[in-house]
């Protein structure tokens, strides 16, 4: 049962360390504002087209940075619950013998 365990508790950090390399984006205004995250919801990058900047002031380029960066951790939730999701499929399949099934 123990080695079940530890097994599972090894594939979680898989999991963790795969997350980590599965990047998502946010971007609004057809792209003129983009943000980069991992599934893990780490910012990766943000990138603000030239042309969008100069004409935009404070107040909208706050807002619309706001919208892309729910956006992509919105993303970085989906991915994330879809490899835990089968995981612990996986995981729950492996341990079946410990609950008599």
């Amino acid at each position: 049962m123990f080695d079940k365990l530890m097994a599972a508790q090894g594939k979680a950090e898989e999991i963790k360390k795969r997350l980590d390399t599965i990047s998502v984006l946010g971007e609004v205004e057809g792209g003129a504002i983009k943000v980069t995250a991992t599934a893990n919801k780490v910012i990766t990058a943000i990138e603000i087209a030239d042309s969008f900047y100069q004409q935009a002031d404070k107040e909208e380029v706050e807002e619309l940075l706001l919208t892309a960066v729910n956006k992509a951790l919105a993303s970085a939730d989906q991915v994330s619950a879809s490899e835990m999701q089968a995981a612990t499929k996986d995981m729950l399949g492996g341990l079946g013998g410990l609950f008599g099934k």
